[in-house]
């Protein structure tokens, strides 16, 4: 059925599930590209009716259409991926939220870059709890680095996953 409906053009967002060493991820694209990865804390079904209420009631699982995009974090994973190459589309994030979702790629692998100096880079350099709601909204993490953002004192501050997870991701970048 998925492959007929695909044939047809009938899914607006296509969805499957992968594991990961932060559990199992909900990935959801679009056919301009990847539209969301959520945490299972997020509550994937929950997440699955927010996208058929904002984005298309034309959602259903259709794993292939996500197949580059779990290939590529299989290889971020295993330490062998730096950086994504995959095609986004970021229309659950508007104004402000959007330009610091762009400008978060530009943090190299490995590093790390405070709230402040992302509000800075987006244009807005007072901004700095608005990075910080960015950062919590963003509906790409792990492909559009948010866990690279830290506080001014070096901590780690929150993440959508959690900051255990944050920790999970910093540790996998920084090879420790």
């Amino acid at each position: 059925m998925a492959r007929d409906a695909a044939e047809a053009n009938l899914i607006d967002v296509a969805y499957r599930t992968v594991d990961s060493p932060l559990g199992e991820l909900l990935l959801a694209a679009t056919g301009a590209g990847l539209v969301r990865v959520a945490f299972a804390v997020e509550g994937h079904d929950l997440v699955l009716d927010r996208l058929s209420s904002t984005v298309s009631p034309r959602v259903l699982r259709y794993p292939k259409r996500l197949d580059p995009v779990a290939r590529e974090l299989d290889e971020y994973f295993a330490g062998t991926r730096k950086a994504f190459d995959l095609d986004l589309d970021f229309q659950l994030a508007t104004g402000f939220r959007r330009e610091v979702l762009r400008h978060l790629p530009e943090i190299e692998y490995g590093s790390t870059a405070s709230y402040a100096v992302v509000a800075a880079a987006s244009g807005s350099p007072r901004a700095v709890r608005a990075v910080g709601t960015a950062c919590a909204k963003n509906p790409l993490p792990v492909v559009v680095p948010c866990h690279r953002v830290v506080r001014s004192d070096g901590s780690l501050g929150q993440y959508a996953g959690g900051p255990e997870l944050k920790a999970v991701l910093l540790n996998l970048e920084s090879g420790r």
